[in-house]
């Protein structure tokens, strides 16, 4: 792409976030967070031109995401094809909303491939919140067992002052994960420890932990996506503790996402282990990303 990318960084955040408030449909993946977190394993690199963030990843490959901002407001049957100079270009996790503009605005010429690895899980807070009937019967039996052992679930908003409990956790998990031994959960723990060491340069990040006997067993953090959906970055429990994940998911739910309609609890990256236990949450929609090639007329 002709353009002048640098590494996403801290420094960018106001103009980021004046363009994410104006994107139509906000995806997890687009995040601040998501972007600085994941920024130098993926060599994440913006630049911001025509009032869009362009956003593209360097590394394993270089591929451009789509980009953040009013799609509405511009005038792509010109701007989409003069940002490459190549015959075609292709741009990865485009949320449907952003394909559907392009398609319009350039008949045609722009092909798509469904990327299911990508959809984001929409749950209703609802839901989650309650655990409703005979559909989450097992969710609740989870649930229950921990009330159990450890009594009503000790549940704190996060604040500055509890990150580093946060991060204790964080290590301890990632010590009976053996996360030196994954490059992938490495580069998560690296991804929460980056964030979290910053919570407060974030504008809207929320979180929430259960304790039990004064110990933090697990934490979640999230963000308001717009104002119908939460989305959930990280979501951690300490082995050993019955129950420990669906109840910091139901209270998250209750708390956190009290007032907003959805849940995003981000994709499964098709793995089919993940896609199993998201589904058992039984979503109610998905945000759907495709893969697009663009092509100059």
């Amino acid at each position: 792409m002709d353009k002048n990318f640098t590494p996403v960084s801290l420094d960018g955040s106001r103009d980021f976030y004046d363009l994410w408030q104006r994107t139509p449909r906000r995806s997890l993946d687009y995040t601040l967070p998501n972007l600085w977190g994941w920024q130098d394993y993926y060599g994440l690199e913006w630049c911001f031109d025509d009032n869009l963030c362009w956003i593209r990843q360097t590394r394993p490959r270089l591929v451009c995401w789509a980009p953040v901002g009013d799609w509405n407001a511009v005038d792509w049957s010109r701007v989409l094809p003069d940002s490459f100079s190549e015959a075609a270009h292709d741009f990865v996790c485009v949320p449907k909303e952003l394909l559907h503009v392009w398609q319009r605005a350039l008949p045609g010429l722009v092909d798509a491939e469904e990327d299911r690895g990508q959809w984001e899980y929409l749950y209703t807070q609802e839901d989650l919140a309650t655990l409703p009937g005979k559909r989450f019967h097992k969710k609740k039996n989870h649930f229950n067992s921990y009330v159990k052992t450890y009594g009503e679930p000790d549940y704190r908003s996060l604040d500055d002052a509890m990150v580093e409990d946060v991060l204790a956790v964080q290590d301890d998990w990632c010590q009976w994960h053996e996360c030196e031994d994954s490059p992938s959960l490495r580069a998560e723990n690296e991804a929460i420890n980056r964030v979290l060491s910053h919570w407060d340069r974030f504008s809207g990040l929320d979180g929430g932990s259960l304790y039990v006997d004064g110990q933090m067993v697990a934490f979640s953090v999230g963000e308001k996506l717009d104002d119908l959906s939460l989305g959930v970055h990280y979501e951690k429990g300490l082995n050993g503790f019955r129950g420990v994940y669906q109840t910091i998911n139901r209270e998250f739910a209750r708390h956190a996402g009290e007032g907003f309609t959805y849940i995003n609890r981000a994709q499964d990256l098709d793995e089919e282990g993940l896609r199993q236990a998201k589904m058992t949450y039984l979503p109610a929609d998905f945000l759907r990303k495709y893969k697009a090639r663009v092509r100059k007329a």
